[in-house]
């Protein structure tokens, strides 16, 4: 993957005037790398309002950063090298200790900034998306693979193991995020960590994963059936893939976040099952697994082309169960353009 760093400090160099700040500096190790290259686990970026940088790092890096097209220092004379008047910082990323230590060298010098990368990250590049293709179609096949091999007797925490492993083999960095397996009456927990707990004939089993590849975070969710469903539990899958359909179809360059969760949320509050739908529609995914843009009912902003983000819905029964499906999907100009391929089909096995 060829990419362009320079051109993205620019775009963020660009922001800065408006700010009246002549440079920011950048804590936040995602925003680091996405402006750099260099992953790590210590690293700031100074970039100036002329879009030249200063990256700061420690010497276990130093020898990554030789090849990278920005200067780089050691971080512990980034302090000295701050001396410019308005610098701005990530509010929402630096802890107190930093701030304190640079404060010293710089008076009042330092101003608190809203987040500036996390919506340059959120449009991504032909190169972006094809990492999240990749790591797209891993989790398909993983999903595919092991799918085959769920059956009454395994248990929760047994199924996300395979599922991991399976991403790996395919391919994968490793898993995006730890796996939700969550069966039965624990499908009522959107975000249920797995247990011993043994699938079963008649349970409703939610499978939440994704892959992540060369940094990049797939997302997707299937509910699938144990034997035949109840017909409560068909009545529900039916709901919310509905509500699902409803979701992506209004994912649209343009669309305001808050409407585009409002067209699946109020079909599920049609059917009375409001307060049974706990979590926004959906999230960017990218470096991360949850990133700009958010879907929600309080949220704002409206979606730009090429975004990928997931739409999720999910309904919740306590005591009984619940259903979730989820896609990762990108925002294109006359459709979105769907990453997870596994059908939505209720699959009964």
């Amino acid at each position: 993957m060829t990419v362009n760093y320079p051109e993205r400090r620019a775009r963020l160099a660009a922001l800065l005037p408006a700010r009246e700040v002549d440079a920011v500096l950048i804590t936040s190790l995602v925003n680091v790398r996405y402006l750099t290259g260099l992953d790590s686990s210590n690293a700031a970026v100074l970039v100036r309002a002329d879009g030249s940088a200063l990256l700061a790092t420690d010497n276990r890096y130093i020898g990554k950063t030789r090849e990278m097209d920005v200067e780089t220092v050691e971080a512990a004379d980034v302090a000295a090298r701050l001396a410019a008047p308005g610098v701005g910082f990530e509010a929402a990323h630096m802890s107190v200790a930093t701030f304190i230590q640079l404060s010293n060298g710089l008076g009042e010098g330092l101003i608190p900034l809203e987040p500036l990368v996390e919506g340059l990250r959120a449009v991504k590049d032909d190169d972006e998306l094809e990492l999240l293709r990749t790591a797209c179609a891993i989790s398909d096949q993983a999903f595919a693979d092991v799918s085959a091999r769920i059956a009454p007797g395994l248990t929760e925490r047994e199924v996300a193991r395979l599922l991991e492993a399976r991403m790996v083999e395919l391919g994968a960095d490793k898993p995006a995020f730890e796996s939700v397996v969550a069966s039965g009456e624990n499908g009522a927990i959107p975000h249920h960590d797995p247990t011993d707990r043994r699938l079963r004939a008649g349970d409703l089993v939610t499978i939440d994963f994704g892959a992540r590849y060369q940094g990049y975070h797939a997302d997707m969710t299937r509910t699938l059936s144990i034997g035949e469903p109840a017909a409560w539990q068909r009545e529900l899958y039916d709901l919310v893939a509905a509500a699902q359909r409803a979701g992506r179809e209004a994912l649209t360059p343009g669309a305001a976040a808050g409407d585009v969760d409002a067209a699946a949320r109020s079909v599920i509050e049609a059917a009375g099952h409001g307060g049974h739908f706990r979590h926004g529609l959906g999230h960017g995914v990218g470096l991360e697994i949850h990133e700009e843009p958010f879907l929600g009912p309080a949220r704002t902003g409206r979606l730009e082309d090429r975004v990928p983000i997931t739409v999720e819905p999910g309904v919740y029964l306590p005591g009984r169960g619940g259903v979730r499906i989820e896609d990762t999907l990108v925002t294109r100009e006359g459709g979105p353009e769907l990453f997870t391929k596994t059908t939505k089909e209720l699959l009964v096995l």
